[in-house]
């Protein structure tokens, strides 16, 4: 986040923290919708044109109001279409992905003044006391906090990451006011009933907000992978850690992303060590952090270890979710095709009325993706070739809205952080032994 002061001064932008704030930005934000899709409407009924509802909702003018009224609310709102852009790209229009990459990189931070309330509520009138220096300025701002440098008086150095205000509070409301935009985009058909989801993405942003639990899970991150160089946990320093405040030591590291400009033995090594510790959250930590926002990770290439970042998304791995993706695994290391299609059906990785309605389809994309796993040598994620073969299988079940299926909860929170972790490896173009990998680790 290098920026000139000029920039830095422009991204400051008080968050909303009440409900009637942030309901009020919301209204904005529909009032200001709605005066587009009119203007829209007028301009293709002008041209003879019958517009749908879902292309005047969609358009660039509107897309732009989106993405800049959910970086200013940020917390559950912004968090949402992140984890959206992140996990159905491929799935969503253009125009409602565009909005929701803009997410990924695009965050106010909070005013000094607000940061100073904030800090005053949570430490105390005199806080400035308890540090030798205190950066104002924040070195990242994301969708529920903002991280500032810290000196203790002792010389350690700390990453502080604060809580904006209002935003655990706002959580239930925003998730709904996310579902809504969804709705009314045309992307979900009415037959899917994101009730489920729906009340455990907040039960999960509700954890997320909760710097104790967060600090705590880290902790026992640290505790797990103590002695294994490849890994870099911070220390949390308890003593300033509260609900709105994550106080830890500061660790050194570059974004994850300049790893593609390494050699390859190099990213190799590092998404080894990625792909590794997936496999050991699934299969024996029985806890993962479903989050692979590339931001939670940096690279010491001195050390050539892991920076592991933020673990308020830390939730327990099910038994019968391990067990799932265990049999899955088995089925594919057999290379027994049919296997591995009905594991995925009786598992709920592929819906049952999908399946019926298109099983040639499925069985094609199943070989795509066995034949790029079986070719001799490590798994090279940079070769794609698979890729355009699985989308354009998929391109028909997509359409298919009848058949569309919500996997089981569980199941989607693991998928997630799997199929986050396998495009920071494409991103990489890195080499990995897939095979070998998971026999050894879902056997462990």
């Amino acid at each position: 986040m290098q920026q000139d002061d000029d920039d830095k001064r422009s991204r400051h932008r008080a968050v909303p923290s009440g409900r009637i704030a942030r309901l009020g930005a919301f209204g904005r934000l529909a009032g200001g919708v709605a005066g587009g899709m009119l203007a829209e409407g007028a301009r293709r009924l002008a041209a003879g044109e019958r517009p749908k509802m879902g292309d005047l909702v969609l358009t660039p003018a509107n897309a732009a109001r989106v993405a800049d009224r959910l970086s200013h609310l940020r917390g559950a709102a912004m968090k949402l279409g992140q984890m959206i852009s992140m996990d159905a790209g491929d799935v969503l229009p253009p125009e409602l992905s565009a909005i929701l990459a803009r997410l990924r990189n695009q965050a106010y931070r909070m005013p000094p003044a607000q940061l100073d309330r904030v800090l005053r509520q949570e430490w105390g009138a005199d806080w400035r006391r308890r540090f030798r220096h205190f950066e104002a300025s924040p070195m990242a701002a994301a969708s529920i906090g903002q991280v500032h440098r810290a000196t203790l008086p002792d010389g350690r150095l700390l990453a502080i990451k604060v809580q904006y205000p209002g935003i655990a509070e706002s959580i239930d409301s925003d998730v709904d006011n996310v579902a809504t935009l969804l709705r009314v985009s045309g992307v979900l058909p009415p037959t899917i009933d994101l009730k489920p989801l729906l009340a455990e993405a907040k039960r999960q942003l509700a954890e997320e907000a909760d710097y104790v639990r967060e600090g705590e899970q880290m902790r026992a991150y640290g505790a797990r992978l103590d002695g294994d160089a490849r890994y870099v946990v911070p220390v949390l320093e308890a003593a300033l850690t509260t609900p709105k405040v994550l106080a830890m030591s500061y660790v050194e590291g570059r974004p994850i992303e300049t790893l593609a400009d390494a050699g390859q033995d190099e990213r190799d090594r590092a998404t080894t060590a990625l792909v590794s510790l997936v496999l050991r959250e699934l299969f024996e930590f029985g806890v993962m952090q479903t989050d692979p926002n590339f931001a939670n990770y940096r690279w010491q290439p001195e050390r050539g270890a892991l920076v592991l970042l933020d673990f308020g998304a830390t939730r327990a791995v099910p038994a019968a979710t391990s067990d799932a993706y265990r049999r899955l695994i088995a089925a594919g290391l057999s290379r027994d095709l049919d296997a591995v299609r009905d594991v995925a059906i009786e598992t709920g990785f592929v819906g049952a009325a999908a399946a019926d309605a298109h099983r040639p389809a499925i069985d094609r994309m199943i070989a795509a993706i066995d034949t790029a796993l079986n070719r001799p040598g490590p798994f090279d994620f940079g070769d794609r070739a698979f890729v355009p073969v699985v989308r354009e299988e998929a391109r028909a079940m997509i359409a298919d809205k009848a058949t569309w299926h919500v996997p089981d909860v569980e199941t989607l929170f693991v998928q997630r952080k799997v199929s986050g972790t396998a495009l920071l490896a494409a991103r990489l173009k890195a080499r990995v032994d897939i095979r070998g990998l998971a026999a050894a680790l879902s056997h462990a």
